[in-house]
């Protein structure tokens, strides 16, 4: 594993991973803007396009842990740079394919293969092994903050890309921007050598053993699927159940997106100076109680573009506030060693949510002709993460037999 002395400058790793995460998570964001025009131009449901935005949740999860171990081990830069011709790669299947089960799989596997490389799990590392640790919490807000300011830069140039060039040449267009800016800032992310010192090591079957028994890791996994859950089906069924209810103007949705992305810039890097000094564990349980509030207050309030604003700029505080907090427990309770390994371990767990949230979406509506029964689940997970997150212990385990990462 890389030492945390020779690691590359703070700033750097900040400036090169907030590119690289403001696209990453940015685009992705974006991505129910293609619910009805990609639905309406191939004659799909709206289950079909869930279940592709579905399955590259779940595989951006189930590859996290691996993109992180090689991170962990041979460098962020080269994790970063597969990402990026991935992510080019699943845009322009995106464009072209129009075979369902071909557009399901192949978008599935090539965005969720590019996510896995280029957002939070691939760069927590370097960001944790680059930050001291009275700035490490600071320094994963930063992170959410960038991925935040993606979203909310994002959200308007999509739906105008889409607006003036067409739904297919959007996708062209936003895979050449990914490709030219996510390569040069992984150069900026190379990391010495594999540096061996005496004494034992912990291996990557150890460190999962180790995470997989300890009782606070499994219940941040079981909050994290909660957070995928309830983030993904608004960021991607928001747009339409806008215009389900009548609110017809897409300008509103993409201004509602927009805030999220605008206010969780300040929610992020605010759990990030938090984080530093109160229980990160009473933030987490906070921030996942006031999710189901906001929504139950949302959905008795009458609906006007003003609530929707309301709701989006309270959601946005919310929204990935999550991240510096789960991730500084992560990296204060087991080290840096396998820190990019083990936040894909815990991200696989939002994915799974997010697989869960995206598609049952669509497959409620298309049962039902409404999403109030995924509403209603969202509220109920909300309030079991709050409680599952109250009795983490964040106390750096105790290994004699290592030296500290």
């Amino acid at each position: 594993m890389f030492t945390a002395q020779r690691a590359p400058d703070l700033k750097t790793v900040l400036l090169a991973t907030g590119v690289i995460l403001t696209l990453a998570m940015g685009v992705r964001h974006g991505f129910g803007f293609w619910l009805q025009p990609i639905s309406q131009a191939n004659g799909w449901s709206r289950e079909t396009y869930s279940l592709a935005l579905a399955l590259q949740n779940l595989l951006w999860g189930a590859f996290g842990p691996f993109a992180g171990m090689v991170a962990d081990r041979f460098g962020t830069m080269r994790v970063v740079l597969l990402g990026a011709f991935a992510y080019m790669a699943g845009l322009i299947w995106m464009a072209v394919v129009t075979q369902p089960t071909l557009f399901i799989i192949g978008s599935g596997v090539f965005i969720g293969l590019g996510l896995a490389c280029t957002a939070f799990g691939a760069v927590s590392g370097i960001i944790g092994r680059s930050a001291p640790p009275e700035k490490r919490s600071w320094a994963f807000g930063i992170s959410g903050a960038a991925s935040s300011f993606g979203q909310f830069l994002m959200m308007p140039v999509e739906q105008t890309m889409i607006s003036s060039i067409g739904w297919q040449n959007a996708f062209f267009l936003l895979a050449a921007i990914v490709v030219f800016l996510m390569v040069p800032m992984s150069f900026r992310l190379r990391e010495p050598a594999v540096q061996k010192k005496g004494g034992h090591h912990q291996s990557i079957r150890e460190a999962m053993s180790e995470a997989v028994g300890n009782r606070s890791f499994l219940l941040l996994v079981a909050g994290y699927f909660v957070c995928g859950f309830q983030v993904v089906f608004i960021g991607v069924h928001l747009p339409a159940y806008l215009k389900d209810k009548g609110i017809a103007d897409p300008k509103v949705a993409v201004m509602a997106l927009a805030l999220i992305g605008l206010f969780n810039i300040f929610g992020s890097y605010m759990a990030g100076q938090l984080g530093g000094k109160l229980p990160k564990r009473y933030l987490l349980s906070f921030i996942y109680f006031a999710r189901s509030v906001v929504i139950g207050l949302f959905l008795l309030a009458p609906l006007s573009p003003m609530s929707v604003y309301l709701f989006a700029a309270a959601m946005g505080v919310l929204w990935l506030s999550t991240v510096p907090l789960t991730n500084g427990i992560i990296a204060g309770v087991f080290g840096l060693g396998h820190m990019s390994m083990l936040a894909g371990v815990v991200f696989f767990s939002h994915q799974i949510g997010s697989f869960l949230g995206v598609w049952l979406g669509g497959y409620v509506f298309d049962l039902q002709g409404s999403y109030d029964v995924v509403w209603g689940i969202s509220i109920a997970l909300g309030v079991m993460a709050g409680l599952a997150n109250l009795p983490v212990d964040e106390r750096p385990l105790a290994r004699p037999e290592l030296k500290a990462a």
